[in-house]
């Protein structure tokens, strides 16, 4: 076990810097325009050169990665361009509001999921059509689609919830919740979609294998047969759905934090993106790719432990 862990870390490690390293760049390319965006529209190319040998961008692209790598490893992401805040208190203040919603939402949704799942395949019937078909309408309606018609519903119509804004749990529980009622509603009806679909195909499977069978004919009763062995046994395949679904969260944020105005992770890096802020866009990739690689990691470890045989690959 120690030997599996140990090469799946060593593979994550490898695909950061190779991520990192593509990533810088390809942000080189674009180094005279950020200076440009720094000085003004009015600079001059003398002023420009100028600039970037301050910066240190008249270096080989090879050096300044390799410095930034070094710096990185220390702890010192740098600090941005625009504002000079260091990049690791930029990330942490934005992500703390981004996982307050997606964090929320996936514990929604794995509820929801768990019982609309076990429900539509031991029961089968009226619930499992019941089941399909909210499965179906949340994979086709649109996330962004969704989160207008909520705001145009539950802000403009009603007045129940603010439509956009972020209020800090620190600072009222009850704006807070409020705050994030709807980001969470948009993106846990998608996740719930794709999870319980997956726990209903893994729970049938599970209930039609022979052990199943033979825990009937010893009358276990039919609610410990699902609950005790049937689920326990779908697990490992739910849990690796809900680990994807906890990173297509985050990506989504992108969407939905710029529709209710959040200052989460992901109008962070698209307004990073726009200003060509490359330690602020450094910082919040190394951090994309560590949470990317590490949720992996953690798949891969547990799965590893479930069943020894997915250790030999």
């Amino acid at each position: 076990m120690i030997s599996y862990v140990l090469r799946r870390l060593g593979t994550s490690l490898v695909l950061t810097v190779l991520v990192s390293m593509i990533t810088f760049f390809l942000l080189s390319t674009s180094f005279d325009g950020i200076v440009r965006s720094i000085l003004g529209t009015a600079a001059t190319p003398a002023a420009v050169q100028a600039k970037k040998a301050e910066m240190g961008m008249d270096r080989p692209v090879i050096v300044q990665y390799f410095d930034w790598l070094f710096h990185a490893l220390k702890g010192d992401f740098g600090v941005s361009y625009f504002t000079s805040q260091p990049v690791g208190t930029a990330v942490a203040d934005h992500l703390t509001v981004t996982l307050s919603v997606v964090v929320v939402a996936l514990l929604i949704t794995a509820a929801i999921s768990v019982v609309l799942g076990v429900l539509a395949a031991s029961r089968g019937g009226v619930i499992d059509r019941l089941a399909q078909v909210a499965s179906l309408v949340g994979y086709i309606v649109p996330n962004l689609l969704l989160a207008i018609a909520l705001v145009v519903i539950f802000a403009v119509k009603l007045d129940w919830l603010p439509a956009t804004g972020y209020t800090p749990f620190a600072e009222s529980p009850g704006r807070w919740l409020a705050s994030i009622i709807i980001p969470v509603i948009a993106l846990t009806v998608g996740g719930t979609a794709n999870l319980s679909a997956q726990i209903r195909g893994a729970m049938i499977g599970e209930l039609r294998k022979d052990y199943v069978r033979t825990l009937r004919t010893r009358g276990i009763s039919p609610r410990s047969i699902v609950l005790r062995h049937a689920l326990r046994n779908a697990a490992g395949p739910a849990f690796t759905v809900l680990s994807l679904e906890f990173i297509a969260m985050l990506g989504g944020a992108l969407i939905i934090e710029n529709v209710f105005a959040l200052p989460g992770i992901g109008s962070y890096s698209f307004n990073a993106a726009l200003q060509g802020d490359v330690p602020i866009i450094m910082g919040l990739s190394l951090f994309g790719v560590l949470f990317v690689v590490g949720i992996n990691l953690i798949v891969d470890v547990v799965n590893g432990w479930l069943n020894p045989k997915a250790r030999q690959q």
